[in-house]
Formats: structure tokens, C-alpha cells, sequence
């Protein structure tokens, strides 16, 4: 008798043992994505902010504040849709290593779910990262390999994923894929939910800066998928290799990277879906740093510099809305909070080593948002 005839000699037993490492496995995915799922029911509905401005007539401002994420960042949904994915696929499995790419807020966001899951977890940074993302990464357990430049975190991730047969959760590729941009409670399903009781439900503009790409490209899927009448425009900063791909419909476009964390890329990344978008716009780096400090202001609390480019975006779609005497709703998201950022972009001392000049801006946006005047003159 062959060896293969002898395994079924008893088929029940043979089964069982074949079968053991599988249903174990299986169980441990099943409470991995319930420990998962429970966060989303208690995180995922995140407040609208409706701040007042006397200058914008006619226009309604809206703030989606992801700040208030258990993770401080609207990366929290990211990783929460990247650990799901990866579960699902069979890829994260009980002990996998977990290793990701970024600029800090999404790796702290993945620390996080990593302790959820007690998965060890390393993150790829510049070294550039502010020390309050890297303290919040190892608050959570997880360990930090910094890079002297931003375009390096790719390879050196694919590298340390090797050598310890680890997964990369890869944001930059997989966050268009990895969130259900029909609906599922994602970020537009959100927004346009709680938009439904408002003076103007269906937004003129949502306005959302690229990092990875992905909710720009959630956001724009879901408006088409929906037929809706919003319109789309994501605002580029210095350095990043967004806005001048999609001016020339050009994927193999480079850039140096983006002094503004969390957004703008050195490279197109496979996550920005350029024609998902409406309109897009070049903002300085001191007119993003400057409008964060505006907003902050207004609003009582700091915001972080993703969020000023956002916010300088919206005013300029508001600017042109008015001098087309149009009337409705724009709608922006406020990333994170800008405390992560004490030590640059509220740092004076940051900013003059930077040849930064926020005061030019800070005129502007201000004389706007109170008298309807949007000129740096």
C-alpha cells in the first residue's frame, strides 16, 4: 500500500488534523475582523462642522473633522480599510510582521489596529517626520526605520518586508482598492448623508488634497456612481508630482516631495485616479501653512497643514462660486490636528529656516473670509 492510500486509511481523523491549521486561522480572522468592525461602528461617523464666515455670502462652509478619529487623522479609515483588506485576501494572517511606507499619520493609524490585533508592526519614514507622529507610532508598539529621503520609503519597505516574510500593507497602492467607494459608511457616503437636511444637500465642491490618492478618488467614484451635480477639486502643494500629472496627463512624472506632511508625492502614486477629478489647483506652501493658522484661529483649535491646503482650496472655489453669483455649499475635510506639527509649522523658528512667509496669506484669507475680498494686493 502506497503512502498516499495509507493517509485515509481513517478519512475522519485524516480530515481533522488536515483541516486543524486552517480553522484555527480561520477563527482568528473572524475575531480579527469583528475587532475591526466594532471600531468602525464606534469611529466612523465623525462630526460636519458648519464654521460661519461674513464674507461668504451665499456660500455654506462644511468641515468633515476626521481629527477626532481614535487616531487623531482621517488615515484612520485608511488603515482600518487596508487591515480589512489584507485580512480578507488571506495576506495578514495571527503573527504576521506588518511594515508600511509613509509620512507618519497613516503608520500611526496602522500601529494602532496592529496593537488591536497584538501584530507586530514597522514603519518607513522620512526622517524629516514630526516627533509627535513618531512618539504616537510607538506609543502603540510599533517601531520606526527612518530614510534620508522621502522617495526612498518605497524600496526600503519592499526590502524589510522580505527579509521578515512580513505583508506590506502599501497605502499608496492599495487605498483606492481597499475602500468600498460605493458606500459601506465610507468618507462621501458620510458626507453626503449628513449633508441631507442642509440649506444645499448636493455640495457645488468637495475640495480633498492627495497623499495616497484615495479619497480623492473614494470621493469621486462615489459623486459619479451617485449621479450627483458635485464637482470635485483636489489642491497640490510644492514639490508633488500630482498636479502637474494630471495638467498633462503624465503618470511618469517625479517631484522632490512635499514639505507639507501627509500629502503631495515625489511620484504619481497607483492610488491617484486623475480622472475622478473636476479640478485641481497649485498652492504655495506658505498659502497652505498660512491658511491652517487661519482656520485654527477661527475655529479655536489647531489644524494641520493638510488641512490648510485643503481650506486655501475651498476659499478659492468659494472666491470663484461668488464672482459667478453663485449660491450653494462646499464641502473640506479637516485631516488632523495641528499639534503633530508644534515643532514646524507653528514654529517660527521652522518657518524662517524654511524661507516661509505666512503673513502675505494670512491678510489675504482673512480680509476674505470676513469682506468677501480674495486678493493678495
Amino acid at each position: 500500500m502506497s503512502e498516499t492510500e495509507t493517509l485515509w486509511d481513517d478519512p475522519v481523523e485524516s480530515l481533522a488534523l488536515r483541516l486543524t491549521p486552517d480553522c484555527v486561522e480561520r477563527e482568528w480572522a473572524h475575531n480579527a475582523i469583528a475587532t475591526l468592525k466594532g471600531d468602525g461602528h464606534r469611529s466612523a461617523d465623525t462630526h460636519l462642522l458648519k464654521p460661519l464666515f461674513p464674507g461668504l455670502k451665499g456660500i455654506s462652509v462644511y468641515l468633515k473633522d476626521e481629527s477626532t478619529h481614535p487616531t487623531g487623522s482621517l488615515k484612520h479609515r485608511l488603515a482600518r480599510s487596508l487591515f480589512l483588506y489584507g485580512i480578507c485576501n488571506g495576506w495578514i494572517r495571527q503573527g504576521t510582521t506588518l511594515v508600511e511606507a509613509s509620512s507618519g499619520s497613516t503608520a500611526a493609524s496602522e500601529a494602532y489596529f496592529a496593537r488591536l490585533l497584538n501584530l507586530p508592526f514597522i514603519a518607513v519614514m522620512p526622517r524629516s517626520t514630526s516627533r509627535q507622529k513618531i512618539d504616537m507610532i510607538h506609543s502603540f508598539g510599533g517601531q520606526c526605520h527612518f530614510v534620508d529621503r522621502a522617495a526612498d520609503v518605497y524600496l526600503v519597505a519592499a526590502r524589510i518586508t522580505e527579509e521578515t516574510g512580513g505583508y506590506y500593507l502599501d497605502q499608496f497602492t492599495n487605498a483606492e482598492r481597499a475602500t468600498d467607494w460605493r458606500g459601506n459608511n465610507n468618507i462621501a457616503e458620510s458626507i453626503f448623508r449628513q449633508m441631507s437636511e442642509e440649506e444645499f444637500p448636493v455640495p457645488e465642491w468637495i475640495v480633498m488634497s492627495a497623499g495616497t490618492g484615495g479619497t480623492s478618488a473614494t470621493l469621486g467614484r462615489y459623486i459619479r456612481y451617485q449621479s450627483l451635480a458635485t464637482r470635485l477639486c483636489v489642491p497640490d502643494v510644492e514639490n508633488s508630482a500630482f498636479y502637474k500629472a494630471w495638467c498633462h496627463q503624465d503618470p511618469t512624472v517625479t517631484a522632490s516631495g512635499s514639505r507639507i506632511e501627509g500629502i503631495g508625492r515625489p511620484r504619481v502614486e497607483p492610488s491617484f485616479l486623475p480622472h475622478v477629478i473636476d479640478h485641481m489647483i497649485h498652492i504655495p506652501d506658505a498659502a497652505s501653512i498660512a491658511a491652517s493658522h487661519v482656520l485654527s484661529e477661527r475655529l479655536g483649535r489647531q489644524v494641520g497643514g493638510s488641512t490648510g491646503t485643503n481650506f486655501f482650496g475651498l476659499c478659492w472655489m468659494a472666491d470663484k462660486m461668488m464672482r459667478a453669483g453663485r449660491r450653494g455649499s462646499i464641502v473640506t475635510l479637516i485631516c488632523d490636528s495641528g499639534l503633530r506639527y508644534a515643532d514646524t509649522l507653528y514654529n517660527p523658528e521652522w518657518l524662517a529656516a524654511n524661507e516661509i512667509d505666512v503673513a502675505p496669506f494670512r491678510r489675504m484669507l482673512n480680509r476674505f473670509l470676513d469682506h468677501g475680498i480674495f486678493s493678495n494686493s
